[in-house]
């Protein structure tokens, strides 16, 4: 009776109560594939132009200094990794991990890339998803060596895995300029459905790779980040090109993963709903103690759109009151609103469940 007392408790506390996780809870390996949006820092071990390494970048982090995470502070995976109960997980190039910490799991992400394989080509070195996907498979050798095969399948059977894809294939590919490339080949229906048709490839290798629980965000309202209010809005109006290019693309992504969830006979992939989670404090940003959705904190230009955030920047001295941190990236109190709506958001935002909903059946396997 004492027994089913505790895990009753805890059931109810990783249901109800916010970022809990049980007492004694084995803490399971988190798994991070995606863009700057959850990059740890690959990038800055590469030769590219897409890092954030220098200042004001990282100037609410622990250490106050910049870390490769395009944020202030923390950004999504650390938020995740803290209602895990576990460290952060370090960027898969990171000479760090190694031994023990390798448990932990592994950030492979990398600012620039897309779905597409030619999304990001500006930045010339980035680690692109088929290149993240065979790092994975040989994070698992690697561990297998540490801990054994069998252990290391359960292991990644047993991890969360974080997916975050799909934006750069419209601001850093198809919209990137007039006229571009892939506009001239498809029209944006057709564009969405080879992004949708590519990705389901991406997520069914990384199901074969023995992803058993993966959180697949959907993009953000695309036209209302500063950097496209910079140069696309006449008014503060939201792009209506780059809205439309969203409102196409997650309704097809959300299909997408039921699809393979019915197909694999199981709740494998969970929809994460970034544009309402985004729309949310963007529409009424008071009532989320945010003075502004639409200037960027650090940036120039109009709303601070324009170019890089640098030591040259405006840089506004509280970040807790800016959505966006940046022309593109959420400020970190941002990304505690949306990690929130992860963890207890209803199945408008979390399906077919939230975050907390995953831990509570998870725990008693």
């Amino acid at each position: 009776m004492a027994t089913f007392s505790f895990y009753g408790l805890c059931l109810v506390l990783l249901i109800f109560v916010l970022g809990t996780v049980c007492p004694g809870a084995e803490a399971r390996a988190f798994f991070v594939f995606g863009d700057s949006l959850v990059d740890n820092g690959n990038n800055n071990y590469l030769v590219t132009t897409a890092r954030a390494d220098s200042p004001p970048y990282g100037i609410d982090y622990p250490t106050h200094r910049p870390t490769g995470r395009f944020s202030n502070g923390l950004n999504m995976p650390d938020l995740i990794s803290q209602r895990l109960g576990a460290e952060p997980t370090l960027p898969y190039l990171s000479p760090q991990l190694t031994g023990q910490r390798l448990l932990v799991g592994a950030n492979f992400a990398s600012a620039g890339i897309g779905i597409l394989n030619d999304t990001g080509v500006q930045f010339v070195n980035i680690i692109r998803i088929p290149l993240q996907l065979e790092y994975f498979r040989q994070y698992q050798q690697r561990v297998s060596a540490l801990i054994g095969a069998k252990q290391t399948q359960k292991l990644v059977n047993n991890a969360l895995v974080l997916m975050t894809l799909g934006g750069n294939d419209f601001v850093n590919n198809y919209y990137l300029i007039p006229y571009s490339a892939r506009s001239r080949q498809y029209a944006l229906p057709n564009y969405v459905r080879l992004l949708i048709s590519e990705y389901q490839k991406i997520l069914t290798k990384l199901y074969n790779l023995g992803a058993r629980r993966v959180l697949v965000t959907g993009t953000g309202p695309l036209g209302c980040v500063p950097a496209e209010l910079a140069q696309r809005s006449q008014n503060g109006e939201c792009a209506p090109e780059l809205q439309q290019a969203a409102e196409l693309f997650n309704p097809q992504l959300n299909q997408m993963l039921s699809n393979l969830n019915n197909k694999i006979g199981s709740h494998v992939f969970i929809s994460v709903n970034s544009k309402k989670m985004h729309s949310d404090f963007i529409t009424d940003p008071g009532a989320y103690g945010f003075v502004s959705s639409k200037i960027a904190c650090c940036g120039q230009g109009p709303y601070n759109g324009l170019g890089l955030c640098t030591r040259m920047s405006n840089l506004c001295p509280n970040r807790d009151l800016y959505a966006f941190w940046d022309p593109f990236h959420p400020s970190e109190r941002a990304n505690k609103i949306i990690v929130q709506q992860m963890m207890t958001g209803s199945s408008d935002y979390m399906n077919p469940m939230n975050l907390s909903t995953i831990l509570a059946l998870d725990s008693q396997n």
